[in-house]
């Protein structure tokens, strides 16, 4: 009994020596975070470029210091494009700030991106990017082939756009090289007078967005479809046009009043946001995904495609009368 009061009474002793004192956070590392898209249709492309933080304080209160996730200027970023194995060109990015970052967890209005000009980037290239830490020494690289240009087979250029049939209408196209998700936008095009004026509007867009389709492999060529019916259509616009007394309406923005636009994600950033997507199964928990050397983030390419079309006699009665489907006649158009 005395050895057993004696190892109890030494337990106790070290546990009382222990401190309940630790530390949760790990030694602080450099942690790169990108972000950025590259598109041969644009002229000025922008990347986003911040660092993770750690501290001992509310990380929620740090993410709204600017101090705690920006580089300011002491990064070299620089993309080169390559063809064959030899580089063909390069640019190095300025930062620039915007101004209008929307509120959320983050510092906001103002952020600094890093930004290069190119007139042109080609899609039979290749684009590396690399990221050098001025004080640190720090290199985070990473690139990306160019979603090529595909061919859009239905509807063909120069049809009237009809919305009046009470079956289905395919849309077709071939996938374009490392190509991967695409995402048809119907937009349509209106402008406002006010009634006994010629006060008229700037033009005003209506977007009828459709669930992505993806192609099995990134070669192109590959048949792809989506369909939707004229009924929907008129559905969209009752639900994103408010009825506006006192005004009418008359589609149009210049030369066309309806575009296809079809808007393409390379393959790394469709696996980027496929991650990212809410799990829809019993296990939640989903792994990250990065294609950044000794980073994190995405860099990837997308591509856009847009053909331009005039709606249907029939579909502008449509719109004004609301015969077939009665949705849109309260809406004024002319």
């Amino acid at each position: 009994m005395k050895k057993r009061l004696f190892y109890l009474f030494f337990l106790a002793s070290l546990l009382a020596a222990c401190s309940t004192d630790f530390n949760i956070n790990a030694e602080w590392q450099e942690i790169t975070v990108v972000y950025g898209l590259l598109n041969q249709k644009e002229t000025t492309h922008y990347i986003k470029i911040n660092k993770a933080f750690l501290g001992d304080g509310n990380a929620l209160t740090m993410a709204q210091i600017e101090d705690s996730s920006s580089y300011f200027n002491n990064l070299e970023v620089k993309v080169e494009e390559w063809k064959n194995g030899a580089m063909t060109n390069f640019w190095y990015c300025d930062t620039t700030t915007i101004y209008n970052k929307e509120p959320g967890l983050f510092y906001y209005p103002k952020q600094i991106l890093y930004k290069f000009d190119a007139p042109s980037l080609y899609e039979d290239r290749t684009y590396k990017l690399s990221i050098k830490n001025k004080i640190s020494g720090k290199l985070v690289t990473s690139e990306t082939p160019m979603v090529r240009d595909f061919s859009i087979t239905k509807p063909t250029m120069g049809w009237q756009a009809s919305f009046t049939s009470v079956s289905s209408f395919e849309v077709k196209w071939e996938s374009g090289k490392y190509g991967k998700r695409y995402q048809l936008d119907i937009r349509f095009y209106y402008r406002e007078v006010q009634v006994g004026t010629t006060d008229t509007s700037d033009v005003i867009a209506v977007d009828w967005l459709f669930p992505a389709v993806k192609s099995s492999g990134i070669n192109g060529g590959e048949v792809l479809t989506t369909s939707f019916r004229g009924s929907a259509f008129y559905e969209n616009l009752s639900y994103k046009i408010p009825v506006k007394p006192g005004y009418h309406r008359v589609p149009g923005g210049s030369a066309y009043n309806v575009d296809f636009i079809f808007s393409v994600a390379g393959d790394d950033f469709n696996t980027y946001m496929e991650v990212a997507e809410p799990s829809t199964g019993i296990v939640q928990e989903k792994p990250s995904y990065t294609n950044i050397n000794n980073g994190i983030g995405i860099f990837s390419s997308r591509y856009t495609k847009t053909q331009n079309y005039n709606m249907s006699a029939p579909s502008v009665t449509e719109l004004r009368s609301g015969a077939l489907f009665n949705f849109t006649s309260n809406l004024n158009f002319q």
